[in-house]
């Protein structure tokens, strides 16, 4: 499918490895927004997706997206121009190292869905390959350009394998970002953990508590949460 039709923009995503997935969606729908932020950085942006579900559910002024691909990033600019918030939305096409060597602006929101194959095999379709092996991005690269450009107040969302929630948390604490909201996603209640939706700021809380969220309760029956979560996005929920 090459459109993908939401409830208030489309997305055209034939020229894009990584096609819209549940991933990018739930981190659009869940990324705290509660700082009430000005301006926005979606890193490693594929369709756009992300910055136009900020778009919609935010008053962010500047919303910038950033995209190594081309073919990704010719997409992005076209899905831009074609949603209601047009004059909101920027996408730039350069690598994270290129955009951080003079960076001219800090961000209320940084949020990314990074590429996370860590695994060492390779497909044979390399623009894929690029998109999903962690090669393209380091989570460590990510989260040094996270804390150069994030505001005093800013929120970093990102969505992860479950797996990785540790380590990454550790990687972040070194660069005193502390988390501040953390979901763990299943597919079903029978089905082990396999994501992780993590939001950080500058300061550390005292407590922290995790929850967890559950997409099905039996093949396309979805739960409330997820219902509750994604209704003002997708068109059949």
């Amino acid at each position: 499918m090459s459109t993908f039709n939401f409830k208030q923009f489309s997305v055209q995503q034939d020229k894009c490895a990584m096609k819209i997935g549940t991933d990018a969606v739930l981190l659009g729908a869940w990324c705290p927004i509660d700082n009430n932020p000005f301006s926005v950085l979606d890193i490693g942006a594929g369709t756009g997706i992300l910055s136009l579900m900020l778009a919609q559910r935010s008053h962010a002024e500047q919303i910038d997206a950033l995209e190594i691909d081309e073919d990704a990033y010719e997409q992005c600019v076209e899905n831009f121009e074609a949603s209601p918030w047009s004059d909101r939305l920027f996408c730039f096409h350069a690598g994270l190292d290129e955009f951080i060597d003079e960076p001219e602006d800090e961000y209320d929101i940084i949020i990314s869905n990074p590429p996370f194959y860590s695994e060492d095999y390779k497909t044979d379709n390399s623009q894929r390959d690029l998109a999903r092996f962690q090669d393209a991005m380091p989570f460590e690269e990510l989260i040094e350009a996270t804390n150069l450009l994030l505001s005093e107040n800013g929120i970093f969302a990102v969505i992860i394998p479950f797996k990785e929630e540790e380590r990454f948390i550790d990687l972040c604490a070194e660069v005193e970002l502390f988390p501040v909201k953390v979901t763990r996603v299943k597919g079903s209640h029978t089905t082990p953990i396999v994501r992780s939706l993590l939001a950080f700021k500058r300061y550390e809380l005292s407590v922290l508590t995790a929850d967890e969220l559950v997409i099905e309760i039996n093949r396309h029956e979805y739960t409330d949460d997820y219902i509750n979560l994604t209704k003002d996005f997708y068109l059949k929920m």
